[in-house]
């Protein structure tokens, strides 16, 4: 006999939101119910049967989207949840979590996504349940992070930092030069059990092998020419908290192998000491090489890197996360009126300045930027004149919008919004989810935009 349907719950305070995530839902089979309010989901919640509850965080009404998932813990037990919203933080990533949410997505929703989603949410729903205790319990001990973003790829970081920071297990932060690589490590130790014990940081690049290995083991007194004492090396440091070790890739074989005695046998041994001494600390390292192509050319240890990569986050370059140039400008800006003393706004010439240059030097590149341009604006607005020269020169070296001819004619905003639809459509070759996700819209939205404008969709 066929079992029934999966049972999902959409709840979202946007009709046109939910009629979508029914249609997709419903398109893989699954039996649908929507909720437009808090108080209808904890009716639908308290009727039984759900296998999966998929909620919009920011809900108008007396409880938010992670008040809801402290009900269905107790009205839904064997429900899976997955929270959506249109923007996220590290702290709200972390507080669902906490309580308890399968995952957390963006939108616009990427339907792929979203579907891969539900499925690995409704597989987790039907396995059987695992010893008391099992889940995470994350720290509500938190300081602010400093990552900055709600982009698609911010929010997944946010996520796995969330799920891993509760482990011991060592991570590795790959990601390009001034990604953020430290402010991730930091976070992780911050959401961590380790919280309140030290965070200590080095980088491998900036000293010798001799030098770096006293640095992280430390050194018995008369081990070399002036040692005069016993001293403490950084792991011992951080006993029972986080070594952050950064440019892992630049370490040498001989160095290599003493870390790697560290990570598989939790003990280390002074330079120049007869024995060695156990140590209770979670690694984690950051690399901008890539250490597959380091292993397969014998400049790196496979089996320090597989004992460092047991979990593997990449930060996103900034070219890929364009749209959260405004949030992290206005966030720099803050900073630096803070050490300046002057109160400065961004125009919005400046906003597409920023958004036209490639970043290469990402985010720390940009935190430089809004620096240079807050000592540099004499008034009380920035303007593009007010940027270095690199940054403007790359302004005025992008091709011209294709656009332009949009606005030929003096069209009416109707005519505008028509032209600029079958712009976009034709810019994604006809993917009406691309075209929805460029819009910034759902698809059933975009659906009643074509209908209005007598526009055929294609087929994706």
């Amino acid at each position: 006999m066929d079992s029934p349907p999966k049972h999902i719950l959409v709840i979202d305070d946007d009709e046109a939101t939910c009629d979508f995530l029914r249609e997709i839902f419903e398109e893989q089979g699954w039996r649908v119910s929507a909720a437009l309010t808090a108080e209808e989901a904890l009716a639908a919640a308290q009727s039984g049967g759900l296998d999966l509850i998929v909620s919009d965080i920011n809900l108008n009404g007396r409880l938010s989207g992670i008040e809801l998932l402290k009900s269905f813990r107790g009205l839904a037990p064997t429900a899976q949840v997955i929270l959506i919203s249109g923007f996220g933080t590290l702290e709200t990533a972390i507080g669902a979590v906490r309580e308890g949410a399968f995952d957390f997505v963006s939108k616009p929703f990427n339907v792929r996504e979203v579907i891969a989603t539900a499925r690995r949410a409704l597989a987790v729903a039907d396995a059987p349940p695992g010893p008391a205790g099992a889940e995470p319990d994350l720290t509500s001990r938190y300081a602010s992070s400093g990552l900055v973003g709600h982009s698609r790829q911010m929010i997944e970081l946010y996520m796995e930092i969330a799920r891993v920071a509760a482990y011991r297990s060592t991570v590795l932060v790959c990601g390009e030069s001034g990604t953020g690589k430290e402010l991730v490590a930091r976070a992780i130790h911050a959401h961590s059990p380790r919280a309140a014990r030290p965070f200590v940081a080095v980088n491998c690049g900036a000293l010798t092998e001799t030098l770096l290995e006293a640095e992280l083991f430390g050194h018995a007194k008369g081990s070399f020419t002036g040692a005069v004492a016993d001293k403490k090396g950084l792991f011992e440091e951080a006993e029972a908290g986080t070594i952050f070790l950064d440019e892992i890739g630049e370490t040498s074989p001989a160095l290599q192998v003493k870390l790697l005695r560290a990570l598989q046998e939790g003990e280390i041994r002074r330079v120049g000491a007869a024995r060695a001494q156990r140590t209770d600390v979670r690694v984690v390292a950051a690399t901008n090489r890539d250490l597959e192509d380091e292993v397969r050319s014998g400049r790196f240890r496979e089996d320090l890197y597989y004992r460092l990569s047991v979990i593997t986050l990449r930060v996103p370059p900034l070219r890929e996360r364009l749209e959260d140039i405004p949030l992290l400008a206005q966030h720099f800006l803050r900073r630096a009126g803070e050490e300046t003393g002057k109160r400065v706004a961004l125009s919005d010439q400046v906003l597409e300045t920023l958004r036209a240059y490639d970043w290469s030097g990402n985010v720390r590149e940009l935190e430089n930027t809004i620096e240079h341009a807050v000592l540099h604006t004499r008034g009380q607005v920035m303007t593009e004149e007010d940027l270095p020269p690199r940054i403007r020169a790359a302004r005025a070296r992008a091709p011209a919008a294709p656009a332009a001819g949009l606005f030929e004619g003096l069209p009416s905003l109707e005519e505008i919004e028509r032209r600029y639809l079958i712009h976009v459509l034709e810019a994604v070759g006809g993917n009406r989810t691309r075209a929805a996700e460029v819009l910034k819209i759902d698809r059933r939205t975009l659906y009643r935009m074509a209908d209005r404008f007598k526009i055929k969709l294609d087929g994706e």
